[in-house]
């Protein structure tokens, strides 16, 4: 019934026990998912945050100038567009302005210097015609006309002596002020024209000299200067007919849908929008100038599109500009960034690994401060009961009386108690050398001894799971110079790991060999098992810092890849070969003498 009792509760602490594993284990999975996702929301966070200050530190400067430098530069090339109307406004208007005023004053000049019976006769002022035609070739014909409005002369095309101009605009106007240059009107002749007059008073009587400007003449001057494609000139009197044709629409002597302007000296230029009732009109840059006699007004106007094509050409290039230099930022900026959390990452794992590391350190530091405590607490009894042990030996030698079978029994029993005493006493004496090993140093190591202390110190762990450990140790194998230390930190760690392989195995075997290569002053340490592999796909990150493929509490994923870091720190280096079902093969290389760069990190660390 006892046994019973006892049986029921140690089968209900053991279930107490793996329900409390369970529950560790599940709140340790839990605190490593709840770190993992506070990292992945922190490197978020600051992925975000670089990108934002580089985007605020480079682009705002950056659409600032080119802000800046756009509004300069439009002003500037505005400005620069207005003058260049201006001036070309102003070459045609006083191109205009000398082609009327060198007719007036030839034709003031001509009725000055010549009487009215020299010009009366028709050769004369056919000579007169044809002079000042050959030397400006812009008038249609010649009159001399009496202050009675009838023709003294003619020379021209038309039939015009018979007329009588006494009452026409222009005679009134000419009689009043001398000379006069008229707007466009049909007349007697039906065709659209403009006239030149002057007067002159002699002997009591005044007469009238007066010249037909060639229209077409007049009408090329105006009309076929260019300005670009959509650019056009024209003359508008002061009721806003059109004195000249322009290119787009409206022809001569048609009113112009123009407003009317009053009159004002110099250049007035505006941009004029679109009208409501003319939705298909484009804006426009319009220049204006009056001349003082005759009272016309000069238009020259261009769409805005083309006049400030340049500015627009300059603005379209500077966004371009812009957002290629925006998305080269951009880039930069996540290229930079991800390599910079990258690095932070790397970093912070590096940190975690290191203090990893020295977590392991101060728990083999600990460890072995235990270790040798132990082994002085165990040893202090066992000296004691090897004196008892004599003492009853002697006894049962002076003692004549005892039975022979048993005192042969008890010479064997005390005999086999002088065997496990001796045993204790090398375990005792394993764990004081592990003990004092935790300290880093270079010295000689045998390997194949210190591998003997090693697998005696596993050897019953091995047993309890059925593991069988082979030992090959290569006679020739000289000591190397390394870190004792970290060498058993190493080596205590691979055969962890194989022994933890035959997880699920009843039984299984761990080889560990050793060679000597002394071509190469290195030795080779295989550690090879028969347990599960491991497979192919996950092979090359086994040494990676945090991956395991334990179970959730039985590893930290860490021990392999600080075995990787010692062995690359001491020189050496650590492979591994695996089949899935059949094994995994760990080799390890030491070299014989490590460099003098490798002897000076060991010692720094030491000092660390």
């Amino acid at each position: 019934m006892l046994f019973c009792r006892g049986f029921a509760h140690k089968a209900s602490s053991s279930e107490a026990k793996g329900n409390m594993e369970q529950t560790e284990h599940h709140t340790a999975a839990e605190g490593a998912s709840t770190e993992e996702e506070w990292r992945k929301h922190h490197y978020a966070k600051l992925y975000r945050k670089f990108i934002g200050i580089t985007l605020v530190c480079s682009l705002v400067p950056l659409l600032l100038v080119g802000w800046a430098i756009n509004i300069h530069y439009t002003r500037f090339a505005k400005t620069r567009m207005t003058e260049s109307f201006q001036t070309e406004m102003e070459y045609h208007k006083r191109i205009i302005e000398l082609f009327l005023r060198e007719r007036s004053a030839r034709l003031q000049l001509i009725a000055q210097t010549h009487s009215k019976e020299h010009l009366a006769d028709v050769g004369n002022l056919a000579h007169v015609f044809e002079v000042m035609n050959q030397e400006y070739g812009s008038l249609s014909d010649l009159g001399l006309i009496s202050e009675k409005g009838g023709h003294l002369a003619y020379v021209g095309p038309y039939d015009l002596m018979d007329k009588n101009y006494s009452q026409t605009f222009w005679f009134k106007n000419v009689m009043e002020s001398g000379i006069f240059i008229s707007d466009m009107f049909m007349g007697f002749r039906k065709v659209p024209h403009f006239i030149i007059a002057v007067t002159r008073q002699e002997k009591g009587e005044k007469w009238i000299l007066r010249a037909t400007v060639d229209t077409e003449v007049f009408r090329s001057l105006v009309e076929n200067v260019r300005i670009g494609k959509t650019g056009e000139v024209f003359v508008l009197n002061d009721e806003g007919i059109y004195q000249t044709s322009p290119r787009s629409t409206g022809k001569i002597m048609e009113r112009a849908a123009m407003p009317l302007e009053p009159y004002h000296e110099g250049i007035k230029i505006q941009m004029v929008e679109p009208d409501e009732k003319n939705p298909g009109a484009k804006k426009e840059i319009v220049a204006t100038a009056w001349f003082r006699e005759p009272r016309w007004r000069l238009v020259v106007r261009q769409e805005y599109s083309e006049a400030y094509d340049e500015v627009n050409y300059a603005n379209y290039a500077t966004l371009i500009f812009l957002h290629l230099a925006a998305l080269t930022i951009l880039l930069v900026s996540i290229l930079t960034t991800r390599h910079v959390v990258r690095v932070i990452k790397d970093r912070d794992a590096e940190a975690d690994q290191l203090g990893r590391q020295l977590m392991e350190a101060g728990k083999m530091a600990s460890l072995g401060e235990l270790s040798a405590g132990v082994a002085h607490e165990i040893n202090n009894p066992l000296a004691i009961i090897l004196t008892e042990r004599q003492i009853l030996l002697d006894l049962l030698e002076q003692t004549m009386n005892l039975d022979e079978g048993f005192k042969k029994e008890l010479t064997e029993s005390l005999n086999q108690m002088d065997v496990q005493i001796n045993r204790c006493k090398r375990i005792t004496h394993n764990l004081l050398r592990f003990s004092r090993r935790t300290r880093s140093v270079i010295e000689k190591v045998d390997l194949n001894s210190f591998l003997e202390e090693v697998v005696e110190l596993m050897e019953r762990e091995a047993r309890s799971s059925g593991i069988r450990f082979q030992t090959e140790l290569d006679e020739n194998l000289k000591p190397v110079l390394s870190d004792p230390s970290q060498l058993q930190q190493v080596f205590l760690n691979l055969i962890t790991n194989a022994i933890d392989a035959h997880d699920g195995k009843p039984y299984g075997t761990v080889r560990i060999s050793t060679q000597a290569d002394d071509e190469h002053q290195k030795a080779h340490i295989v550690f090879a098992d028969t347990g599960c592999g491991i497979p192919r796909e996950i092979l090359d990150k086994i040494f990676d810092p945090f991956f395991t493929t334990k179970a959730v509490g039985k590893g930290t994923g860490l021990g392999l890849s600080i075995c990787y870091s010692i062995m690359q720190r001491l020189g050496g280096s650590i492979s591994v070969k695996s089949q899935v079902g059949e094994g995994t093969e760990f080799t390890v290389t030491i070299p014989y003498q490590p460099s003098a760069q490798v002897q000076e990190g060991v010692t720094a660390t030491a000092r660390g």
